[in-house]
């Protein structure tokens, strides 16, 4: 799914992207890769369906990108997610270079819908690193939240 530059291609219309994309998943958990305002990679959760704890949105949509390009580096990239990375997925941003991270619900709102989180913040990851990404917070938070409340 390339898209062509436009600025209507804004933060939102991504995210929306990335909810869309949650609702096809084990757990509503949506993600979409960015590059240049074109959707390079989408995913969604299938943790139960490959019987593979590690099958996150953001995981999924990095493994498609990097076999994809055929490197591990997603350095320039920028990656929207329903709900703020976990330990697991922001260390994998780390490891790729990605550039952004864009997400919605944060683990403490995941937490305070009863869902099993590790109350680490991306940042917090990303701080211990040897990586700065840019870490922007709450778009479209409450849809995100709502697919939660189903």
């Amino acid at each position: 799914m390339n898209l062509d530059n436009n600025s209507e291609y804004n933060p939102e219309y991504f995210m929306q992207l990335a909810l869309s994309e949650a609702k096809k998943g084990d757990a509503p958990y949506g993600a979409v890769i960015v590059k240049d305002n074109k959707v390079v990679a989408v995913a969604h959760n299938t943790v139960k369906q490959n019987s593979d704890p590690s099958a996150h949105a953001e995981i999924n949509a990095i493994r498609i990108l990097t076999a994809k390009l055929k490197k591990p580096s997603l350095d320039g990239y920028s990656i929207y997610t329903t709900g703020e990375p976990c330990p697991m997925c922001a260390a994998a941003c780390v490891w790729t270079g990605i550039s952004e991270i864009v997400y919605g619900a944060s683990i403490q709102d995941l937490i305070d819908t009863n869902q099993s989180q590790i109350n680490i913040s991306c940042e917090e990851i990303i701080s211990k690193s040897f990586r700065n990404i840019k870490v922007t917070r709450g778009i479209l938070r409450r849809e995100c939240l709502d697919l939660f409340n189903t």
